[in-house]
């Protein structure tokens, strides 16, 4: 089965939907809530560790430990997420890009990550005495990306998406109408945390080797990148952001033009994602696909639409 496809193709769709976890899930907390954050590379990175030091060093099932990563990461996302109660905008994007640079830290240092050296022997799963490779893994990391999709599609459509938007478009206004924003704004960290646990264990199992250069600052700022240019609290656009910015430079790997050098492909990339940028918050402030979310008039409907049982409504 594993040798069913060219594992190099194999490779660059595997990570393409690890990215696009991670994308949907900032898109969440972005996007949909209005909760900036430059330091989702720490959540990622919380997910492959857990995963790998439960299945490396205190050898746990794999699939066991992978669950445990995303359920870690969606507690551990909740706490990081206290500081968005106290601030909002640019200062928590700054707590946020804070925390990130903590918890990298953390991964090069700390003795239970493995320190500089990082965690090497990560098991793949296994299914039916199997190993998932290749052909198997990719199958795996569709499966999981499919479920998340649909469960994102599912929360953003409900009353809890509702509300995320509503806080989003005016905090202020969302809690005079009765919803709890300390809860739905520590949720969706929580929740939004889960998506790029997932993508780190799935990330840790794949490469089996991780340390804490994978999950520096560079990764949360290609990350945002993909989302803003793809479209704020937009499902397609985040599909449609990660892959452009992600497929792009994947291209000219491929196909090798002459007038880019393969030794500073890393450089162009981020000058590429930095013009891009550029240009849609200059013509696009939204994104490609970015909606505008709970518009201000809006009637509530006859129904008395709830949000909770508290008695939150969208106006």
């Amino acid at each position: 089965m594993d040798d069913l496809l060219n594992p190099y193709y194999v490779d660059i769709i595997v990570f393409w939907m690890i990215y696009l976890l991670l994308g949907l899930g900032l898109n969440l907390i972005t996007g949909y809530a209005g909760q900036v954050s430059l330091g989702h590379a720490a959540f990622y990175g919380i997910g492959a560790y857990t995963s790998a030091i439960l299945s490396v060093k205190y050898e746990w099932n794999v699939w066991l430990a992978m669950a445990a990563a995303v359920v870690v990461t969606f507690v551990i996302s909740a706490l990081l997420g206290l500081p968005s109660l106290r601030v909002r905008e640019d200062f928590l994007a700054i707590t946020t890009l804070g925390l990130g640079l903590i918890a990298q830290s953390f991964f090069k240092n700390a003795e239970i990550t493995g320190g500089a050296y990082g965690i090497d022997s990560i098991p793949a799963p296994s299914l039916f005495g199997m190993e998932l490779k290749n052909t198997g893994y990719l199958l795996l990391v569709t499966v999981v990306l499919l479920l998340a999709l649909f469960i994102m599609k599912k929360m953003t459509e409900s009353r809890m998406g509702r509300a995320w938007m509503t806080i989003r478009e005016d905090e202020t206004v969302a809690q005079a109408m009765g919803i709890n924003t300390t809860y739905y704004k520590v949720l969706v960290f929580a929740i939004g945390g889960a998506y790029a646990g997932a993508a780190g264990a799935l990330f840790a199992h794949k490469m089996s080797f991780i340390s804490g250069e994978s999950f520096s600052f560079t990764v949360s700022a290609t990350v945002l990148s993909m989302v803003v240019v793809g479209g704020l609290g937009s499902i397609r656009g985040t599909l449609f952001g990660v892959t452009l910015l992600y497929m792009l430079p994947e291209l000219f790997r491929l196909f090798e033009f002459e007038i880019v050098d393969p030794k500073y492909l890393d450089m162009y990339k981020l000058m590429l994602y930095g013009i891009l940028m550029v240009l849609v918050m200059r013509y696009r402030p939204k994104g490609l696909f970015g909606k505008t979310g709970v518009k201000a008039g809006r009637r509530p409907s006859s129904s008395g639409e709830k949000l909770n049982k508290g008695g939150d409504h969208v106006a």
